[in-house]
Order: C-alpha cells, then structure tokens, then sequence
C-alpha cells in the first residue's frame, strides 16, 4: 500500500475497530509505527504556514496500535517487562547514547547525537540531534524535542495522544528546560527559548511577559527565545484572595552572542534557576 491507502484503511479501522482483525489493517497499524520508529513520519509537523498541527491519523495509528498488539515480555540484563510495545533497538547505528536504565519505546524516533540518560521516551515522541534528555526527564507519547535542546533532570514533557486531533507537546530548536519543570497539554515552546527551574506550561496556566512597560498575556505559546521562570498571581474567589499560579517571561536571549554565551547570560543576568 502507498501512503494514501495506508492513511485510508487506517481511518476506516479507527471508525470501525472490528476491522483490527484484517490482515491488511494489522499491515497498515505496523507500517506506520515502523515509520515513525525510522524517522519517515511523524506525529506532528508544521504546515505551509509555518504552524504546527498534529498528524491525526498517525497519532490513531498508534492507538490502533495498542489494539493490534499483545503483552509480552522483554528480558534486559536483569531487568523484566512485560508490555504491549516492543522497546526500541539499534542505538549504535543510529549514533544515539542510551545510559541505563534509560527507556525508549519502538514507535518514537532518536536523531543522531541525541543522550538519554536514564530517562524515557514515549512512542510517537521525536528528540531532535544533539539533545540531551538528562536524569529521570521524560518525553511523553508524540512530543516534539527539537534539535540542540537541554531537558534537565526531572523535567517532565507530556504526552498528547487523545484526542488524535489536539497537538503534542512542542518545544523547539535549541531549548532548554530546567529541573523539575513541567510543560504539557499541548503548549509551544519556541525555538531558543529558557524555561526556568519548576517552570509549570499547560494550555490553561497564564504565560505573562513582564519584561515591558505593560503586560502582555500568553495561553500555551512561549516565544521565541524567552527567559521563563515560575510566578504567582493574586485571584480573589469567593472564600478570599489566593495566589495562583502563573509563568513570568522576564526578558529575551541577547541577539549578540552565540547560543551557549547567551544560555550563560541569561541565567546570569536574570537569575534564572536551573
């Protein structure tokens, strides 16, 4: 099957999951994984326009996936699993450093150069060459790590896989993200950008740059080379006035140095924690 067949038999069997018992619909499911795991699809992508947008019938690929597959073991050195996906395989030939325990599931794709330490990747989820996905970061189902980025330890990247429209986490080029934070349902990091230490991104939690006489107000979008750190804003409800919860965009990257100087600046100069 070519690909407009395979994307057509894939969303008559996700209308009708009986069809999960047909031979070619079983090919169908496996050729798309098998094309994600080798890096020919992926689970979202940017359009003519320049946004980004999930590929929807990829992402129901993988729930179908889920359908199609039994639990089975997997025995590793000492270590026992029993799940319903396969571990991925073939790090030396994709030039990828994997340290134990560090996990990836077969269906999520590694460029060159990229370290995981004892982490994890979800399936459906790409990480972009030379990023390095350090100590107990996770990368969860269909998320999108650009290249030359930096999760350090803890911090947790979520994983959009339902509904099959909405779009995967999105961080892009060059970012780096401090421990412990945490950004999901779907948010956009630009490239460049520095999300401080507990920084916590969902669709819902205000993004406010601060770094200009007034502020502007952003929902699940961080600019382009933005300095974020956690903050709090006052909210009256109808027991009293509470803080809640908010992220502060306190300046931008210097434009005048190279990336590695301006990552060292901005934590410099802003007092960013990582």
């Amino acid at each position: 099957m070519n690909l407009q067949e395979i994307e057509s038999t894939i969303e008559r069997a996700f209308d009708d999951r009986s069809r999960l018992r047909e031979n070619d619909v079983k090919s169908a499911v496996e050729s798309v994984i098998n094309a994600l795991d080798s890096g020919e699809l992926r689970a979202a992508s940017k359009d003519s326009a320049g946004h980004w947008v999930p590929n929807t019938w990829v992402k129901k690929a993988i729930l179908l996936y889920f359908g199609i597959r039994g639990m089975e073991q997997a025995d590793v050195g000492p270590f026992e699993y029993h799940d319903k996906i396969p571990l991925k395989r073939g790090y030396a030939s994709a030039g990828v450093r994997v340290v134990p325990p560090g996990v990836v599931r077969y269906g999520a794709f590694l460029e060159r150069g990229v370290v995981l330490m004892p982490g994890y990747v979800n399936i459906g989820a790409r990480v972009g060459a030379r990023t390095m996905v350090d100590t107990w970061a996770t990368v969860g189902s269909c998320a999108q790590v650009g290249s030359d980025c930096h999760l350090a330890g803890g911090v947790g990247i979520g994983g959009v896989l339902e509904p099959p429209g909405a779009c995967p986490v999105v961080v892009e080029d060059g970012v780096f993200v401090g421990s412990r934070a945490v950004i999901a349902e779907g948010v956009l990091v630009e490239a460049e950008s520095v999300i401080g230490a507990g920084v916590v991104l969902t669709a819902s939690i205000p993004i406010l740059d601060v770094s200009g006489p007034e502020v502007v107000e952003y929902r699940g979008k961080v600019p382009a080379r933005s300095i974020v750190i956690p903050g709090m804003r006052k909210r009256v409800f109808p027991a009293g006035e509470f803080a809640v919860p908010c992220a502060l965009i306190i300046g931008r990257r210097s434009e005048s140095t190279d990336l590695k100087v301006s990552l060292n600046a901005a934590l410099r100069d802003f007092a960013v924690h990582v």
